[in-house]
């Protein structure tokens, strides 16, 4: 379980400065703000090891942890004898094991700690059985993995707990060998993340929307479940990426929750400056890797540099880093380690970007928000370098866990005391702010982009034939340039200053209403009646006058005619 900044043992930072003593208020004070508890997730292990691998390595991998582990080993290579049901057929001169040692060929290993289900190749029609089945076990999974392939057969970035990869690296199979006897009982690690399908923007009508979280999630333990995404719970490692890649808010993070961040964060800057700091310059890093890093870099940190402690690096995304800076953080810098995921790293590298554009828009530098890069000496560079933020009043608004609201709050403070206001920004690709263009001369006002719309950033007019955008509630899906049979709907990613006209209804396309040519009421438009029309004349089914006038009437009056005509036919009704 990650340790939070309020249970984070010191760092060992100095005080020289009125700087210094004003930073140990401030942790102090964050210290205090009480963190809300999350739900658990359970596991529990007996000590059953699969180990997988060539066999001498695999072999006396085994023996250094048997008996205190219950071990199976697999070998992974071709073998000169088999004996039946693939164990192995032992020579006079072989020593005897003291666990079975088997020739399968694995064909899929999936699961997490106390589950991993194991899958070796079958004669047709089966293809494919249980490993522990097809030795007669009553048992169906494995506890815990040795994986000694390379490359080992799961390849997350953040693998799955009680699986070991050492990959051919003698200082990480010592670690994995010291660690597995420990993993042996009940374990339990918060529930990281809390998602609410309503507001999700993956699909809709059987269309593919948005797929950030599934794309960056460095555990792959996201999947699309039709319109909607799981996650599987045991498979989470808590990094965060989904929640702050999500543009709804839809996925959020629990373990702390985004608010308990930001009311440590404004404690933290809020006290830095009444102890009579100066520019507070916020470093986020996680709480293992992070952390260390940070304390070897503690004595020669600028007393102005605030080291802020996070589950995981990505755990705090785009809104918390521009409220930090609206509560009066001068910059904040993110401090990545060897051990950061690329995908994570890549995630805040984007995130930064986006930030750092709207930032520009306002005046402010674009690099009041950045990734660290480099060694240790590129890292101290780098925070004793000067930022120019303008002093701005401090903002009071409380943290709340609801992603756009909060990012509205953020922007909108910044953007009251910007130096250099601009209208609109342009944004990066992929950015989850953005407007919508739509070519009027090929829209037919058919509303299935409103049908799809998971943000109501699309409305229809009512009985007017209008389609209706609000800007602030476009998070750039696409869902409706996929709806779109006409191919007439474009995606721009931008932000647009302005709260009222962010806030405002606009109308994108409207045409003349085209009325019941029985009853009178409006119920299509001009243009796509005219389309419709010109579509089905030369149709044998509306040859009849009558039959083409009947598709000018509205769904009611089209119903009463059939019947009126049915009706005069003779033997009809």
């Amino acid at each position: 379980m990650a340790t939070m900044l309020a249970e984070a043992p010191d760092l060992m930072l100095t005080e020289r400065t009125a700087d210094g003593r004003a930073r140990s208020a401030a942790i102090e004070a964050a210290r205090k703000v009480a963190a809300r508890p999350t739900s658990a997730v359970s596991y529990r292990s007996t000590g059953a090891l699969l180990v997988i691998g060539p066999e001498a390595e695999a072999v006396v991998a085994a023996r250094r942890l048997h008996p205190r582990l219950r071990c199976t080993v697999v070998v992974h290579e071709d073998a000169p004898e088999k004996g039946r049901g693939g164990v192995r057929t032992r020579g006079e001169t072989a020593p005897a094991p003291e666990f079975p040692v088997l020739y399968e060929k694995v064909v899929q290993l999936t699961g997490h700690l106390g589950q991993y289900a194991v899958v070796v190749s079958a004669p047709p029609p089966l293809g494919g059985v249980n490993l522990l089945q097809k030795l007669g076990s009553q048992r169906t999974h494995f506890d815990l993995v040795l994986d000694l392939t390379d490359p080992p057969f799961l390849r997350h970035e953040l693998l799955p707990v009680g699986y070991y990869a050492p990959r051919g690296d003698a200082a990480v199979l010592e670690r994995a060998l010291a660690e597995l006897p420990e993993m042996v009982g009940e374990f339990e690690k918060p529930r990281f993340y809390s998602y609410n399908p309503d507001i999700c923007a993956h699909g809709a009508a059987g269309l593919t929307g948005c797929t950030r979280c599934i794309d960056a999630c460095p555990a792959s333990a996201i999947v699309s479940v039709g319109e909607d995404v799981a996650v599987d719970p045991y498979l989470c490692q808590g990094a965060g990426v989904c929640a702050s890649v999500c543009p709804t808010g839809a996925m959020t993070y629990r373990y702390p929750s985004v608010a308990d961040q930001l009311d440590r964060l404004a404690a933290l800057i809020k006290t830095y400056r009444a102890a009579g700091g100066a520019r507070p310059l916020i470093l986020l890093h996680d709480a293992e890797t992070g952390r260390t890093h940070a304390a070897a870099l503690a004595d020669r940190l600028p007393e102005r540099v605030i080291p802020f402690e996070l589950a995981e690096l990505g755990s705090l995304g785009m809104e918390a880093w521009l409220a930090a800076l609206a509560y009066g953080a001068e910059a904040l810098r993110l401090l990545p380690t060897a051990a950061t995921p690329p995908g994570v790293r890549a995630v805040v590298a984007e995130q930064c970007a986006y930030a750092g554009a709207i930032l520009d828009g306002m005046g402010y530098s674009a690099a009041l928000v950045a990734l660290l890069e480099g060694d240790d000496a590129a890292v101290i560079a780098a925070l004793r370098s000067e930022v120019a933020k303008p002093d701005i009043p401090p903002a009071a608004f409380a943290g709340v866990d609801e992603k756009r609201t909060l990012l509205r709050l953020g922007i909108e403070h910044l953007y009251a005391h910007a130096p250099a206001r601009r209208e609109v920004v342009a944004l990066p690709e992929g950015a989850p702010f953005g407007e919508i263009r739509v070519d009027r001369a090929a829209c037919t006002l058919c509303m299935a982009c409103v049908g799809v719309c998971p943000a109501s950033a699309l409305l229809d007019g009512g009985d007017l034939p209008q389609l209706n955008f609000i800007e602030g509630n476009c998070v750039q899906c696409g869902l409706c340039e996929r709806a779109c049979p006409e191919d007439a709907i474009g995606l721009t990613p931008r932000y647009l200053y302005d709260p009222e006209g962010r806030r405002a209804t606009r109308v994108l396309n409207e045409e003349t209403p085209f009325h019941c040519v029985a009853c009178g009421k409006p119920f299509a438009t001009r243009k796509m009646m005219d389309r419709m029309t010109a579509k089905l004349q030369g149709h044998w089914m509306y040859q009849a006058p009558e039959a083409l006038r009947r598709i000018q009437m509205c769904g009611d009056c089209r119903v009463r005619d059939v019947f009126r005509a049915e009706a005069k036919r003779p033997g009809g009704l």
